[in-house]
């Protein structure tokens, strides 16, 4: 073979596979969402004068179609493989795997991300909470106990820890640390296993001054539990499985959703088979959440500000409460929820983790 004839060849095949790439980018449907990422896909940006001049609409046509390439997740699961087992990288696109749990790399330690946190949480504390009684708990995110294993970058916890005990001199801490390991951990998501965290609570309740009912059972779901860094790793791994607790106090517990005024299970099973089974704990990320224990041998109420780590340990919390308030001001201005609630004469809890803390930009 000639080389004319040669580069002819490699010509049309080159030209026919940007062909096949525009026509089946044009032919095959447009997903809206994603439901390995957890994530929205970019939408076909709007056409203008005004985009085509200044760029915008070039920019946005490049995240639109990034997100919507054909056989996108097949390709990501390809480089994913070639930057693990061929080039041997610890982590793709910060995602690593370590031991068969999958995390997301945590790094550098961001002290005006947490000490932004701990200023919104001075000022919810000095405009609300000076006659009530504040306690601090801090949550570790997986790295904590996966990163230095792994081999890969990593913050000092303890330097977070210490920070926040500081600058929230108000609140008492309440050190859940030695009750967790990896283990306790899903390994394909950020979250902590119920049925993993009873001695967790139980420090967390001894803390705040109050006793749990416990006699719990743990019931299983045979449903796949595929976690937020499943398909952030897009690598075949094993899946996670659903476990939540329950026990007579937690049966007769009722639970409200405030953010849309209606009552809500306390454990909502017909999420385990929906996008994220997490959100089978008190349905998952809403602003205002209450949990009332008819059951309870005592009057006292509890307020916890958190993130998604609460939903799992609420329920037990509740057992020594009357009534357990969750208010999530990632998604709700503080002054709107706290002129909804009433402090006096309760207990109120910041629990967070350490990757919210580290990367508070979400907290209003």
């Amino acid at each position: 073979m000639n080389k004319k004839a040669f580069n002819i060849i490699i010509c049309t095949l080159a030209c026919s596979l940007v062909l096949s790439g525009f026509l089946l980018c044009i032919l095959l449907s447009k997903e809206t969402y994603s439901d390995s990422e957890r994530r929205e896909l970019t939408s076909f940006p709007e056409v203008s004068v005004s985009s085509l001049l200044t760029g915008r609409f070039m920019d946005s046509f490049e995240d639109y179609a990034v997100d919507n390439f054909p056989f996108r997740d097949t390709f990501r699961s390809i480089k994913a493989y070639f930057s693990y087992y061929a080039l041997g990288q610890k982590d793709n696109n910060k995602i690593y795997v370590h031991d068969g749990y999958i995390a997301s790399m945590d790094y550098p330690y961001n002290k005006e991300s947490v000490d932004y946190a701990a200023s919104r949480f001075g000022y919810i504390y000095e405009k609300y909470l000076k006659d009530s009684q504040v306690y601090l708990s801090i949550i570790p995110d997986k790295n904590v106990f996966l990163a230095k294993e792994a081999g890969v970058l990593y913050f000092d916890s303890a330097k977070l820890v210490k920070y926040m005990k500081e600058a929230m001199p108000y609140a008492e801490y309440i050190d859940i640390f030695p009750t967790l390991s990896i283990e306790d951990y899903y390994k394909t998501d950020s979250h902590w296993k119920q049925e993993r965290i009873e001695d967790t609570a139980e420090v967390l309740a001894g803390g705040l001054g109050t006793k749990l009912s416990g006699n719990r059972t743990a019931v299983g779901s045979s449903l796949p539990f595929y976690g937020v860094y499943y398909g952030q790793a897009a690598l075949r791994l094993e899946a996670d499985s659903i476990t939540y607790l329950t026990s007579p106090a937690i049966e007769k517990m009722t639970a409200f959703d405030g953010q849309n005024s209606k009552d809500i299970p306390v454990y909502d099973t017909d999420r385990l088979n929906g996008r994220d089974p997490y959100e089978t704990f008190l349905s998952g990320p809403l602003s205002l959440v209450s949990l009332e224990n008819p059951e309870a041998d005592t009057d006292r109420e509890l307020i916890i500000f958190r993130d998604s780590f609460t939903s799992a340990i609420a329920p037990l919390l509740a057992e020594g409460y009357r009534k357990v308030t969750l208010a999530d001001i990632r998604y709700i201005n503080p002054d709107y929820v706290c002129s909804m609630l009433d402090f006096r004469n309760k207990d109120v809890l910041f629990l967070y983790s350490t990757a919210i803390l580290n990367n508070s930009e979400t907290i209003k």
